[in-house]
């Protein structure tokens, strides 16, 4: 997590308003390890800032994943979700609760290798996504 005074900075080194609502949004996101979607963020923003729009969300969190400051994730629900913490990792989701989990470095040297010979491409990044049913779902189920 960077500081607030670090995240102002960057936004105006790259041309960007520095707002309240606009630092809040990656302080949310800084300190979640739900990785909330746009919504879940206006909805925890706005008892805070009332008169801030979705847009205003949904803008902030492309102007943060532009500047490399967050990952979007694609976890298939039709809305991405986001995650400020950017080096290499993996999740796993619940496909009963929706809740996504963060899941630490996997080694996948060997498919990167592999990718690379049927593709042609060198592999830069990687991300992967695990489904599942979460500890809490299960002892619901049982």
């Amino acid at each position: 997590m960077i500081s607030g005074q670090k995240l102002a900075g960057i936004l105006r080194d790259h041309g960007f308003k520095v707002t309240p609502q606009r630092l809040a949004v990656y302080e949310v996101l800084a300190e979640s390890q739900s990785h909330p979607n746009a919504e879940m963020l206006y909805n925890q923003l706005r008892p805070k800032y009332p008169s801030m729009s979705f847009a205003t969300v949904y803008k902030t969190v492309e102007i943060l994943s532009q500047l490399g400051l967050i990952k979007i994730l694609n976890t298939g629900e039709g809305s991405s979700r986001y995650d400020a913490i950017i080096s290499e990792h993996s999740h796993v989701q619940c496909n009963e609760c929706g809740r996504v989990e963060n899941v630490g470095p996997l080694s996948a040297a060997d498919l990167d290798k592999e990718v690379a010979a049927k593709t042609g491409y060198k592999v830069e990044e990687k991300q992967f996504y695990f489904y599942g049913i979460c500890g809490d779902c299960q002892k619901k189920q049982n």
